[in-house]
């Protein structure tokens, strides 16, 4: 994969957003127009970017300042010219997700344009 590196960085980058809990690194990692996708408690939970950061705003005291372990794990990724995709494994809020992320290269940076999320029991 020759942009290999470039993708890992960004998702090292949605890992440390969740982390921290810092909106900055979140809108960086992710594309303004993503949409964020999954079943939380049975039912279906749609977000868009900003309801994504404003979640992630109000987790205070962050993981990271909780002295939490850090849970990220990256399964896979496969590049397909200026599109590439990665399962990821990351922990929030106290759960465990999976996540399905679809990324698009725009202006040379990798940015993640949905994510389709799964929690894991």
């Amino acid at each position: 994969m020759e942009q290999e590196q470039p993708i890992e960085e960004t998702l090292q980058t949605y890992c440390d957003g969740l982390y921290q809990s810092d909106p900055h690194k979140i809108r960086q990692a992710f594309h303004p127009g993503a949409k964020i996708t999954g079943y939380m408690q049975g039912e279906l939970a749609e977000f868009t970017l900003d309801q994504l950061v404003e979640l992630i705003e109000k987790q205070v005291p962050s993981d990271q300042d909780q002295g939490l372990p850090k849970l990220f794990e990256v399964i896979s990724t496969h590049q397909a010219g200026q599109t590439a995709m990665a399962v990821v494994r990351d922990r929030f809020m106290g759960m465990t997700f999976l996540d399905t992320l679809s990324m698009l290269k725009v202006d040379d940076n990798w940015v993640i344009y949905n994510k389709l999320f799964h929690v894991e029991e």
